[in-house]
């Protein structure tokens, strides 16, 4: 079970998308708002809380039926890693958080290519994108195993 974990344009998508190729199934915070027809970032919070109590059924669901899965999330804030390891605890789950860590510089030029063409395209403009990185909680090893992977190369291992 992993969370991957990084600021908007790290890379997470990607590499959640790796995971899937190596049989992992994949719940994903972008996928399903897009889905549900929420264009904008940020989602409120109320919409935001509808997306996650979603993800967290499916989530249950996969557990249940012991599949290999991987929530692709922001995960920006410690609060919300816990909140899912709170979830997984009751079940034998403690999950892998997977940070992708991306240098500033790339995260924002990913961002000002965006086009809006779907849920891993969504816009972001600059001044958002700046506030999300600053606002950025970079787990740490004492919430749990974290793996740290380089957001260059989208998805190489740092640690």
């Amino acid at each position: 079970m992993v969370l991957v974990c990084g600021p908007a344009g790290a890379g997470k998508s990607t590499h959640a998308r790796r995971l899937a190729d190596d049989g992992y199934a994949v719940l994903s915070f972008d996928a399903e708002a897009w889905r549900r027809g929420l264009r904008d970032h940020p989602v409120d919070a109320e919409d935001a809380a509808t997306v996650h109590a979603h993800l967290q059924r499916e989530l249950l669901r996969h557990v249940a039926a012991g599949d290999r899965v991987v929530v692709d999330s922001s995960f920006w804030s410690r609060s919300s890693r816990d909140a899912y390891r709170d979830l997984l605890r009751p079940h034998g789950v403690e999950p892998v958080v997977h940070l992708l860590d991306t240098p500033r510089e790339v995260v924002l030029e990913r961002l000002a290519a965006r086009r809006h063409r779907g849920p891993d395209d969504v816009v972001v403009p600059r001044e958002r994108a700046e506030a999300y990185l600053d606002g950025f909680q970079v787990p740490t090893p004492d919430e749990g195993p974290l793996v740290v992977l380089d957001g260059r190369d989208r998805g190489g291992v740092v640690e």
